[in-house]
C-alpha cells in the first residue's frame, strides 16, 4: 500500500477523538438503556408469572441485540473497507438512534399482545446490526489518525467511551426518576430516556459530518488499493484466519466476559440476589464506571510504551484470582443480613422430582414451585433427594400445610414470611455510607482490571490486520465474541443462578472464558513493542517490523 505521510495537527486529532468518542457514548447508551431498565421492560414487553422466567425473557431480547452484532460487522466492514470509515460509522449511528428510540414508542403487551415483545425483538435486531459497525468504524478512524508512538492513548478514548454509554445510561435513568414520580415513572417515564436518543443523535451527526476520511483509506483510494471484497480477503489473506482466531478467542472472548461482569453482572447482582434499593444500586455501579473510565486512557498509554499483549495477559490472570474474592465481598458489605441469615439458617429443601425450569411459564411439582420462590426470592438453598417435600431453615422444618401452591404470588408471600423470622429481611436495602465507599472500590477493583484488558484493543486489533481488510477483519472476529460470549453472559449467568440457587454460581461462565482467553493470548499475541502492519505485497506473508 502506498505509505501516508500525513501528521494530524493537534486541533485535527481532538476533533477526530471528540467525534468518535462522543458517538460512541451515545450509541452504547442507545444499546444500554435497555439492559439498564430490564426491569420495567419485562413488565411492559415480557409479563409473565414467573418473575424469573421474566427477567431472563428481557435478557433473551438484550442477547438478540448481541447475536446480531456480527452480522452488522460483515454487512458494515464491507462498506467500511470499500466505501469509507467516515459515512460508514455515520449510517451507524442513525440506524442506531431510530431504533432506540423506536424502543420507547412500542405500545406495551397489555395495549398489542405478542406484537409488543416482536416489535421490541426487531428493533433489538437493528440496534445490533448498527453496533456491529460501530466499534470497528470509530476505533479504526482514531487508530488510523493517530501518530504510531500514542496509538494506545488515543484509541483507549473509544474504549473509554464503551463505559461511558453505560454510566450515561444510568445517569439518565436517575435523573428521570428524579424528575418523574414513581407511579408516572413506571407507567410511562422509563420510555423518556428511550426518546432522548433522537436528540444525542442529532448531537453525534452534526459532530461527526464535521470529520474528514481516514487518511489511510484516502491513500489507499488514490492508489487503488482498496478491497473489492473485503469479508472473503479476510479468510483468505495470508495468515488472517490465525490472526481472526486469536483476536476472537485471546482477545475479545476475555475482553467482552470481563467487562459485563463488571458492570452489568454487578449491576444485577447488587439489584437482584442482594437486594439493594434500585436507586442505590445505580449509583454505586455508576460511581465506580465513571472512575474506572480513566482506567482505560491509563492502560491505553501504558500500552504504547510496554506493548500490547502485556496488559491483557496480566488482567486474564489476576481475573482469574480475585473475580470471585471481588463479589464475595460486594456481597457481604451489600446485604451483611442476608449472608448472615444464610449462615446461621441455611436453606435447605428435600423432595422427589425436586427440578426447576427457569423458562417455563409454570412449574409442575410443588418442590419446582418451591425453588421458583427461594429463586426470585435471591435466598440460596442446598438441594437433597427425598420421597416427600420438604424444607427446612437451619434445620427447622417449614409448616408446607395450607400453602397457595397454585397462586404464585401468595405463595411467596407466604413463604418470605416463614423465612423473615428466620432472620431473612427481603425489603430493599440501602448500605451504610462507609459499605457503599467500600463497595466503589471493589467495583473500581473490577474496573481496573477490565481496562487492563480492554484500554489497549482498540491499538492491538487495528495493528493486528492489513489496512485494505481492516474493518472487516477487526470487526468479525470482536463482535463476535462481544456478541455471543459477552452478549449472553447476563442471559447464560441468569440461567445458573436460578438452577443453582447460588447468587455467585454464574461467575464460572466469566472464569471458564478468561481462562480460554489467557492460553490463546499467551499463544498467539505477538510480543514486544507495538508494531505497525505493512502489507509489501497482498499475495505474499505480511511483515510487522517493530517501530522504531
Amino acid at each position: 500500500m502506498a505509505a501516508t505521510e500525513h501528521t494530524p495537527s493537534a486541533k485535527e486529532m481532538r476533533l477526530v477523538i471528540a467525534a468518535s468518542s462522543a458517538g460512541t457514548i451515545f450509541e452504547w447508551f442507545d444499546f444500554f438503556i435497555y439492559g439498564t431498565l430490564a426491569a420495567l421492560i419485562g413488565k411492559a414487553f415480557f409479563p409473565a408469572d414467573n418473575e424469573t422466567l421474566q427477567l431472563l425473557l428481557v435478557w433473551a431480547g438484550f442477547a438478540v441485540g448481541f447475536g446480531f452484532r456480527p452480522l452488522g460487522a460483515v454487512l458494515f466492514g464491507y462498506l467500511g473497507d470499500r466505501l469509507g470509515r467516515k459515512y460508514t460509522f455515520l449510517v451507524t449511528v442513525t440506524l442506531m438512534g431510530i431504533a432506540t428510540a423506536g424502543v420507547g414508542l412500542v405500545p406495551s403487551a397489555e395495549t398489542i399482545g405478542l406484537a409488543a415483545p416482536a416489535i421490541v425483538i426487531f428493533l433489538r435486531i437493528l440496534q445490533g446490526l448498527a453496533l456491529g459497525g460501530e466499534y470497528g468504524g470509530a476505533a479504526i478512524y482514531v487508530a488510523e489518525h493517530a501518530p504510531h508512538a500514542r496509538r494506545g492513548w488515543y484509541t483507549s478514548f473509544i474504549q473509554a467511551s464503551v463505559v461511558g454509554g453505560f454510566v450515561m445510561s444510568l445517569i439518565v435513568v436517575l435523573v428521570c426518576r428524579t424528575l418523574i414520580p414513581p407511579a408516572a415513572f413506571e407507567a410511562w417515564g422509563w420510555r423518556v430516556p428511550f426518546l432522548l436518543s433522537l436528540i444525542l443523535l442529532a448531537i453525534s451527526l452534526w459532530m461527526r459530518f464535521k470529520l474528514s476520511e481516514s487518511p489511510v483509506f484516502q491513500a489507499m483510494k488514490a492508489a487503488g488499493e482498496t478491497s473489492k471484497n473485503p469479508f472473503v480477503e479476510s479468510f483468505t489473506y495470508p495468515g488472517n484466519v490465525k490472526r481472526i482466531f486469536v483476536a476472537l478467542f485471546g482477545v475479545s472472548v476475555g475482553l467482552t466476559t470481563i467487562w459485563y461482569t463488571a458492570f452489568f453482572s454487578s449491576l444485577s447482582f447488587l439489584k437482584g440476589p442482594m437486594r439493594l434499593d434500585g436507586t442505590h444500586a445505580e449509583i454505586l455501579v455508576g460511581v465506580g464506571g465513571l472512575i474506572s473510565m480513566s482506567f482505560y486512557l491509563l492502560w491505553g498509554r501504558i500500552s504504547d510504551r510496554i506493548g500490547r499483549k502485556k496488559p491483557v495477559i496480566w488482567a486474564n490472570f489476576l481475573i482469574l484470582l480475585l473475580v470471585f474474592p471481588i463479589f464475595w465481598g460486594i456481597g457481604a458489605l451489600a446485604n451483611p443480613g442476608l449472608a448472615a441469615a444464610a449462615r446461621s439458617s441455611p436453606v435447605v429443601v428435600s423432595g422427589p422430582d425436586c427440578s426447576y425450569d427457569p423458562f417455563a411459564s409454570a412449574q409442575t411439582t410443588h418442590c419446582g414451585r418451591m425453588l421458583e420462590d427461594l429463586t426470585a426470592s435471591g435466598v440460596p438453598y442446598e438441594l437433597r433427594e427425598a420421597e416427600t417435600l420438604a424444607v427446612s431453615v437451619g434445620g427447622q422444618p417449614l409448616p408446607l400445610d395450607g400453602y397457595a401452591w397454585d397462586d404464585g404470588k401468595a405463595r411467596k408471600a407466604q413463604l418470605q414470611a416463614q423465612l423473615g423470622g428466620a432472620g431473612y429481611n427481603f425489603a430493599p436495602v440501602s448500605p451504610s455510607l462507609g459499605a457503599s465507599l467500600l463497595i466503589v472500590v471493589l467495583l473500581c477493583g473490577l474496573g481496573m482490571l477490565s481496562a487492563m484488558n480492554y484500554g489497549p484493543v482498540a491499538a492491538l486489533l487495528a495493528e493486528m490486520f492489513p489496512p485494505r481488510i481492516r474493518y472487516s477483519s477487526m470487526s468479525i472476529p470482536y463482535h463476535l465474541g462481544a456478541g455471543y460470549f459477552g452478549g449472553f453472559l447476563p442471559l447464560i449467568a441468569a440461567f445458573i443462578i436460578a438452577k443453582t440457587g447460588n447468587a455467585y454460581a454464574g461467575l464460572w461462565y466469566t472464569w471458564v472464558f478468561i481462562a480460554i482467553a489467557l492460553v490463546v493470548a499467551w499463544w498467539g499475541l505477538p510480543d514486544g513493542p507495538p508494531r505497525e502492519f505493512v502489507e509489501e505485497d497482498p499475495h505474499a506473508p505480511p511483515v510487522s517490523p517493530a517501530l522504531p
